[in-house]
């Protein structure tokens, strides 16, 4: 097909759910993406964090394949081995707990919803945060800190309250005897990458423990390694009592966890909840081939090192040009705040076969793959200076 027949496919038979950039990528490879034409460009951007490990990580297409040609489907009243293997990964890596399957972040958000109402035992009320984004299902959406995504759906289910970011009086205040959970992420992906202060995590923790709440910590963003560290929780000194996960993990394919504390893990029992395609054999073998390179290639270590530098370069723009107003972000998800709308910067950097994204209409947000080189940091950087002279 060419690639007018495809966008006259699309136009007539796919719901326009999603505002469309005019290409037809039909191959990835590390940052790299190859179009309909086999024109270049490099990714900084991989599918909001998806693709972690870059496009088609040898290990993990490895494992999908040796496992696509034993067993692709089993439903979850059975056992099969590449669960019950990664499962325990997840608990080696995180903290002690059990380990509930899904098939996006926003199901796994509303796992950690339901469990914390039956958790809570009459008490409901879950305390989320100003631009938070917790996904797209109702509930998730309810809990998600942004008007913008919930105009035409009303009425939203109960039970939420939304608080500022980063202010514990806030969430003091919007504690009663109906609370059940705060739930947050600890930096802020489609809400502009916005970063939680340290001593405002641990103040929730604190509160939380004395208060009997559940603290969810979203890290469908920011979880498999994409700050440094394996989850952004470890950077802080805590431990959540549910923490939920997706994108990154498998690699390319459909995943969501939830992973609740082992004290409270038995809190859902048979029937409580389900997913029929959660943690099925193909996408268990995929993820823990993503967790295994992350180890085995020491990815981690290079998130840091090339997050400082990054960063560093980052910082030299801002020096350079005003209309950047700030930089943040930890790792490899960083943030660009400009004082002008960011729509056209992210054009032209387009043109340029640059690919990253704009946020919260003035945010610049680069999420490059883990393993990204130096180079490519180098290139990705001189496009975007080009594109900031142009804007004065």
């Amino acid at each position: 097909m060419k690639k007018e027949e495809v966008f006259a496919v699309y136009k007539e038979n796919i719901l326009p759910t999603y505002s469309k950039v005019p290409l037809v990528f039909v191959k990835g490879k590390g940052s790299r993406l190859f179009d309909l034409d086999s024109r270049e460009y490099l990714d900084f951007f991989p599918g909001w964090g998806v693709g972690n490990l870059g496009h088609c990580h040898p290990k993990v297409m490895q494992a999908v394949r040796d496992q696509v040609s034993k067993l692709i489907f089993i439903p979850n009243n059975y056992y099969h081995l590449a669960q019950a293997k990664l499962a325990a990964e997840l608990v080696r890596v995180s903290f002690p707990g059990k380990v509930f399957f899904c098939n996006s972040g926003a199901e796994a958000n509303e796992a950690a919803i339901k469990f914390s109402r039956k958790f809570g035992n009459g008490r409901y009320e879950v305390i989320t945060f100003e631009n938070s984004f917790h996904g797209r299902t109702l509930a998730a959406l309810a809990a998600t800190g942004q008007k913008k995504y919930q105009d035409g759906f009303a009425p939203m289910p109960e039970g939420f309250k939304t608080v500022k970011y980063n202010d514990l009086e806030a969430v003091k205040a919007a504690i009663t005897d109906k609370t059940a959970a705060i739930m947050l992420e600890l930096i802020q992906g489609e809400g502009g990458i916005n970063v939680a202060e340290k001593d405002f995590v641990l103040a929730l923790r604190k509160t939380c423990d004395e208060k009997k709440l559940l603290l969810i910590i979203d890290e469908v963003q920011t979880g498999i390694g994409r700050t440094g560290k394996m989850f952004c929780f470890q950077h802080y000194g805590i431990t959540p009592d549910i923490l939920t996960l997706a994108k990154a993990l498998g690699g390319g394919l459909p995943i969501g966890v939830m992973i609740a504390r082992k004290e409270i893990s038995d809190t859902l029992g048979p029937g409580m909840h389900a997913s029929t395609f959660g943690g099925g054999p193909v996408i268990c073998r995929a993820a823990l081939a993503v967790l295994q390179a992350i180890e085995k290639e020491k990815i981690l270590n290079h998130v840091t090192q090339m997050g400082a530098y990054l960063f560093g370069r980052l910082e030299e723009l801002k020096k350079t040009f005003t209309v950047i107003k700030d930089v943040r972000g930890i790792g490899l998800m960083a943030g660009v705040e400009l004082n002008i709308p960011g729509k056209q910067i992210v054009e032209n950097c387009l043109q340029k076969r640059l690919l990253i994204n704009c946020t919260h209409e003035r945010v610049l947000r680069l999420m490059p793959a883990l393993n990204v080189s130096k180079g490519n940091v180098d290139k990705a950087v001189r496009i975007i200076k080009e594109e900031m002279k142009r804007c004065g």
